[in-house]
């Protein structure tokens, strides 16, 4: 097959209609839409189901919620029964993703790589259906291509196109290094949709150039190119960063579930809207229907309860989220009284220090610093370690020592 864009003319029944609600649904971008629609109009027609692949690199041997915003879209896609393909960047882990990055990436060791990837399919299956899902490793194709054929894959692309990529063109701008190798990425990536014969791939917003790049190299070697999703990228518990094991601001879908459901209570009252859009499978209707309730005078923790609910027993259990939240309510009767003051403080994002200066709980930032480094802060009970936090916008019950207390209004 040699074309430029899905050309077949099949139906646009019902199915194909709801198929395509159901790709829409919370996306950043689908590009192009016109041409997925026709694929899935063939898929219907044909009773042949199309390739969806998403690739993720073992670089830590965790997954976290934020991967899941595009888990789920492909647990969707599959349960429209169309073929899932996870694919474990095994090679290009070696390279490293230059992708939003302003430094290169240090390359992780093969015994590292394995390490990471063995956890990798376990914990994403908690998402997808694993017998409906097609796992393979991009060392398949790409040790294989040996030299010869990498100059050959180089060849297929400009070092002008290269360098309009958002990252590589600051970095040079800025006179900061960028490695030949790192070049090898997105050539690489776009490889395994060559060799997967991909219809669909997503990624991230951050993963657009590398997304864009297999679709171009699926033309160049007469393939049907695929088309793209891009999902949004889930802000991390300190609402400002996005969710990176690197920053430290995640949730690890392996994490013990009182660990998860206390995660999820700490984030701020406006993220948890945001993470309800991306993370829950409640109807938007729904969703629309609580904050007019907190709009209305429900207290917000409610409502954060649900999510942190609805996510640990998405990885646990329904008992073992009730017991979650049975031993926050435990924890956070600890010593808490009743009638606490309530401060008003804004700038948020807001560091720790500053919030216990602000409201009254600590002299300075200095004796504020000592205070955490002591293990004497705690933020809705749970003690605070990192210096470095910052709280967003939304309500905190702060406490120093055992005595102190204040409820930190926070915008």
């Amino acid at each position: 097959m040699n074309q430029a864009s899905v050309t077949s003319q099949f139906p646009v029944t019902d199915r194909v209609r709801h198929a395509m609600a159901v790709s829409l649904r919370g996306v950043e971008e689908l590009i192009p839409q016109e041409d997925w629609l026709k694929k899935l109009a063939r898929s219907d027609a044909t009773g042949q189901p199309l390739r969806v692949k998403l690739g993720l690199d073992p670089t830590a041997p965790d997954i976290h919620v934020g991967h899941t915003v595009v888990l789920n879209k492909m647990r969707q896609l599959q349960d429209l029964g169309h073929t899932v393909i996870f694919l474990i960047g095994d090679f290009t882990t070696m390279i490293g993703d230059p992708s939003g990055r302003n430094t290169t990436r240090p390359p992780l060791t093969a015994e590292q790589i394995k390490a990471n990837a063995e956890t990798y399919y376990k914990q994403a299956s908690l998402v997808l259906d694993p017998a409906k899902t097609e796992i393979r490793y991009n060392s398949e194709w790409s040790d294989p291509l040996g030299a010869r054929g990498m100059i050959q894959l180089a060849a297929k692309y400009t070092v002008a196109r290269m360098m309009e990529r958002d990252d590589f063109k600051k970095r040079f701008a800025e006179n900061r290094s960028i490695s030949i190798h790192e070049f090898l990425y997105p050539l690489m990536q776009g490889y395994d949709s060559v060799a997967l014969k991909s219809d669909l791939e997503l990624g991230g917003t951050d993963q657009k150039f590398n997304l864009l790049m297999g679709r171009h190299l699926q033309q160049e070697y007469g393939q049907e190119p695929q088309c793209i999703l891009t999902m949004p990228l889930l802000e991390g518990l300190d609402g400002v960063e996005k969710m990176s094991k690197s920053k430290n601001n995640y949730i690890g879908i392996a994490e013990d579930a009182n660990t998860m459901f206390a995660k999820v209570l700490s984030i701020s009252d406006d993220l948890m809207w945001r993470w309800f859009t991306l993370l829950s499978f409640r109807s938007e209707a729904e969703i629309a229907a609580l904050k007019k309730e907190v709009e209305g005078g429900r207290n917000p923790r409610d409502v954060k309860v649900m999510l942190a609910k609805e996510i640990t027993a998405r990885f646990h259990s329904p008992a073992a989220a009730d017991a979650a939240e049975q031993d926050f309510v435990n924890r956070s009767k600890g010593g808490i009284p009743d009638d606490i003051p309530q401060v008003q403080l804004s700038g948020a994002p807001l560091g720790i220090a500053q919030v216990l200066k602000q409201s009254g709980l600590a002299p300075s930032t200095t004796e504020a610093n000592r205070l955490i480094e002591g293990n004497g802060v705690r933020v809705d009970s749970s003690q605070v370690s990192d210096k470095g936090l910052k709280l967003g916008a939304g309500t905190y019950v702060v406490q120093v020592g055992k005595r102190k207390f204040a409820r930190v209004v926070l915008s």
